[in-house]
């Protein structure tokens, strides 16, 4: 079987993460992505990390399984090529302001059932991006640890993540919504919205809204349950957490603090069975649990928590993550080892969704800047071999 997106054809006019990594699910779900940059790269064609020779693992992590199509955007003839590119596709996926010859109502004229997924920063059109979201939204102010008041940053661009997931969520529903009553669409999606229907669907809105409570800073631990992080006796540190009763009851009995907990609960006069009461007094129970973490090697910690079925997981470092865990290898089916040019051999993710009866998960490498700007011109516009020739003298476009 095929990929589920095949015969789709998306054009993606982006920078950074948002739209890239929409861009990018679809790409790896089947669909022909056809990326247009300017000549030399975009503003993010540069981006850290790098490799020794300056290529960005950033951009060609975030634009894997796409075509490349290199042009001067600044010129009227490269902008009527991409026009007409985005006709012929009827998908445009888009982080770039929509406007002039890149607004919906001027790009519909090469297609009145063009769908058009336009990110934007803030619902009214002004710019935002991931770090001045996510400082607004309340969640830096609960992270981090109680004896110091600085808000911290997540280093992962979540919102930029889920709003790329979003559009291409906002893509597919739009392409539905045309094949069953044949008209396009324009769809509009705020990264800011993004964040905020998240605090809102996790309860942190209402809490602020109707009780008042400002939401402490906890570390590590688990708000409203039992989680918290310990230190082993080899240095390392490892996450545990139990909300099922089950789990509850293997961390006791991996730990040897059944009894312990039982007197605990009886001197507080509280019922553990409740995870609320269990997060109340995480500090008296960590306690507990700590010395046997402090006592152990983590392979010793590891064997004593998986025997009783915690649920548990080590903290590691980026390259403590590629040597040590077989979920970060071609053990799992997410990844292939694929040599990416200009960078070199490595593991490559493909789509995180596996299909029944479809072998792969899409893993391709990315393209370089205007690699297949010929063949889109060729395949795609239906150019000529001397037109082309004459784009390329002309700066027009570049391969």
């Amino acid at each position: 079987m095929s990929l589920p997106l095949e015969g789709l054809t998306v054009v993606e006019g982006s920078a950074f993460v948002a739209a890239p990594s929409g861009g990018m699910t679809l790409a790896q779900l089947g669909a022909d992505v056809i990326r247009f940059d300017r000549i030399g790269g975009g503003i993010d064609h540069r981006r850290w990390p790098l490799t020794p020779d300056g290529a960005s693992l950033y951009w060609n992590g975030l634009n894997k399984g796409k075509r490349s199509l290199a042009v001067d955007l600044g010129d009227p003839e490269a902008q009527d090529l991409v026009a007409e590119l985005v006709g012929r596709a009827g998908n445009f996926l888009t982080n770039f302001p929509a406007v002039g010859w890149l607004s919906y109502e001027s790009l519909r004229q090469r297609g009145d059932g063009l769908v058009m997924v336009a990110i934007t920063g803030n619902h009214d059109g002004t710019t935002a991006v991931d770090y001045t979201v996510n400082c607004a939204v309340g969640y830096p102010s609960a992270t981090g640890h109680a004896d110091d008041p600085r808000p911290v940053n997540n280093v992962v661009p979540a919102w930029d993540l889920v709003c790329g997931q979003m559009a291409a969520v906002g893509l597919l529903a739009a392409d539905r919504r045309r094949i069953l009553e044949g008209v396009g669409d324009l769809v509009t999606l705020a990264l800011s919205d993004v964040a905020l229907a998240t605090v809102s669907m996790l309860g942190s809105l209402a809490e602020a809204q109707l009780l008042g409570t400002q939401r402490e800073a906890i570390g590590n631990d688990l708000y409203g349950a039992y989680g918290s992080d310990f230190p082993t006796g080899d240095g390392r540190r490892v996450m545990v957490v139990a909300i099922s009763p089950k789990q509850w009851r293997g961390l006791q009995s991996a730990t040897g603090t059944t009894d312990a907990v039982e007197a605990l609960a009886d001197e507080l006069g509280v019922d553990f069975a409740d995870e609320g009461e269990r997060y109340l007094a995480r500090d008296r129970l960590g306690g507990l649990f700590g010395p046997w973490f402090a006592a152990r090697t983590l392979a010793e910690v590891a064997s004593g928590l998986d025997a009783e079925g915690v649920c548990w997981g080590p903290y590691r470092t980026f390259i403590e993550m590629v040597d040590e865990d077989q979920r970060c290898s071609t053990v799992n089916p997410l990844f292939a080892d694929l040599d990416q040019p200009g960078v070199g051999r490595h593991l490559v993710c493909g789509s995180p969704l596996a299909f029944a009866g479809v072998e792969g998960r899409g893993a391709a490498t990315a393209p370089r800047l205007g690699e297949h700007t010929e063949q889109v011109l060729a395949d795609d516009l239906g150019l000529g071999a001397t037109e082309i020739g004459s784009l390329v003298e002309r700066g027009v476009v570049a391969t």
